[in-house]
């Protein structure tokens, strides 16, 4: 089947599944992936994979921008310490925690599990992907700052996952790195990618403010959203927060006047459409990618991985919410219930598994590792975190409270 039919074929299934979610009150990324494993099963000559070219070349930037431009800095600015503590010093305990806890738990099934194959595994599952749980957040009118909290931690995880993903690769396949050497680089990497997509984002909004043409405006948006990941990929620093940073300051730039009304209109009808589509593909792809039989086969394993990644999370989320409690970010103890079962794992992990390299002797091993713990996330937490929201009563209202 020809590439061009097949995404024909992927599209009017997304759309078909739109409006069946939408008459059933489903959430609609959970069907997309349980529509994809019905597909997956299918003795098709050819199908459309997930690889890191597709993952990291179109669906990544166009995701992280879309939410990036939605956020604005006032409602980061009450999230910051949270959002930070989670996504930098809370993805390194999770890598931690997770590695200690499936070493030896692997191990006594498989011996030739090792250390590497477990951090290989634990940095692959790290960063979270809130994406099937926000749209839940949005149809319950959960408080502004909570879906904040969850959606801002995913858009900058996604990057500290990613850089500490590529460390353990580089560790694995010989690099030597001190601590410090691996704090270096990490810090040179984020920093490095935050200011590409922000020189790129301003000079984007300095020519956005001396035009008013929309269909140029938007060109302009996505320029600024591919070409600022595309650039901090090519100088080896993080792509993922240049597109982040982009993102906040094109959208930033926007509600201060960049854009005209009409301008302003198109932009978020183009976007909107963008990350519907874009998740639209990317979830049916997670489910066309799984395999079943080779998942059913390390059952074990997998319940293992889902259990030690879950419990680990929560582990992360609880600590970060002690800590804060002196300050003016406190959470309330719900809503650490909330943030801990919202942290799902999706596409990202998937990728970066499947690209590690033959050197790791477990490699399939944490493939199907990888691919379980993203299947039992979406759907057991995708399903059942909007019953939670109502089961400990989180309503708008309580914005103030919190």
């Amino acid at each position: 089947m020809r590439p061009e039919l097949q995404f024909v074929l992927l599209f009017s299934v997304a759309t078909a599944v739109a409006i069946a979610t939408r008459r059933l009150r489903l959430p609609y990324t959970v069907a997309l992936v349980v529509v994809g494993l019905l597909l997956g099963v299918l003795p098709l000559q050819s199908r459309p994979a997930l690889t890191r070219d597709l993952l990291f070349a179109v669906v990544l930037p166009g995701i992280l921008f879309e939410a990036a431009v939605h956020l604005r800095g006032e409602w980061l600015a009450s999230t910051r310490a949270s959002i930070a503590a989670l996504a930098v010093p809370g993805v390194v305990l999770a890598l931690a925690g997770t590695a200690h806890l499936v070493l030896p738990a692997i191990r006594a099934l498989v011996p030739s599990f090792t250390l590497l194959d477990a951090l290989a595994f634990s940095a692959a599952t790290v960063a979270t992907d809130p994406i099937a749980v926000v749209a839940t957040f949005r149809e319950l009118k959960a408080p502004r700052r909570l879906s904040v909290l969850v959606e801002g931690e995913s858009l900058f995880n996604d990057g500290t996952g990613v850089v500490i993903f590529n460390l353990v690769v580089a560790a694995a396949s010989g690099s030597v790195l001190s601590l410090g050497g691996a704090a270096a680089r990490f810090a040179l990497v984020s920093a490095g990618g935050a200011l590409v997509g922000g020189v790129l984002a301003l000079f984007v909004v300095q020519v956005l403010r001396r035009i008013d043409e929309p269909m140029i405006e938007v060109t302009l948006s996505v320029i600024a959203a591919y070409g600022s990941f595309a650039i901090a990929e090519h100088l080896d620093v993080s792509g993922v927060i240049a597109t982040v940073v982009a993102g906040l300051v094109c959208g930033n730039a926007a509600r201060r006047g960049a854009h005209s009304e009409t301008t302003t209109t198109a932009l978020r009808t183009f976007w909107e459409y963008v990350a519907f589509a874009l998740n639209s593909i990317v979830f049916l792809l997670i489910g066309m990618q799984v395999r079943l039989p080779a998942l059913l086969q390390t059952w074990k394993l997998i319940l293992i991985a889902y259990i030690a990644v879950t419990f680990v999370r929560f582990i992360v989320v609880f600590a970060t919410a002690a800590a804060l409690r002196p300050t003016r970010e406190r959470l309330p103890w719900r809503w650490t219930l909330i943030v801990g079962w919202s942290g799902l794992r999706g596409a990202l992990a998937m990728v970066l598994a499947i690209t590690l390299p033959d050197s790791f002797p477990s490699r399939e091993l944490i493939a199907h590792m990888t691919f379980g713990v993203v299947l039992l996330s979406i759907l057991v937490q995708g399903l059942t975190v909007g019953p939670l929201l109502r089961w400990l009563g989180i309503k708008e209202e309580q914005i103030a409270q919190a």
